[in-house]
């Protein structure tokens, strides 16, 4: 008999790994260097998420499980500001994406 916590660990692993494929499709197929970075970093975290889910889920509470949700909460902080930072790198160097206003610190809209 199959358990419950099995089906459900195998449902977010294929959810997680859809999202993952998604995302590469989105990358491959985008043009521009910004949308490419945000269908792979949405991807990316979506996709991680549902995937150390599933692992959290099919194990069970344990020490394992603290492990993989200190990693994710890890992830969630680092990605956003990393990618962030890119794609102001991106915004203001590359000439090809036109006029883009990037404000500084004092400045207000």
């Amino acid at each position: 008999m199959i358990m419950p916590r099995l089906i459900l660990s195998i449902v977010l692993l294929f959810a997680g790994l859809f999202i993952f494929i998604s995302a590469t499709i989105g990358v491959n197929r985008f043009k521009k260097p910004l949308n490419r970075m945000h269908a792979a970093a949405m991807g990316d975290t979506l996709g991680l998420f549902l995937i150390l889910l599933s692992l959290v889920v099919w194990r069970g509470l344990s020490f394992v499980s603290l492990k993989m949700a200190i990693v994710l909460v890890f992830f969630w902080l680092a990605s956003p500001v990393s990618g962030h930072i890119i794609a102001q790198m991106e915004a203001t160097t590359n000439e090809e994406l036109g006029e883009i206003e990037v404000l500084k610190d004092d400045e207000t809209v």
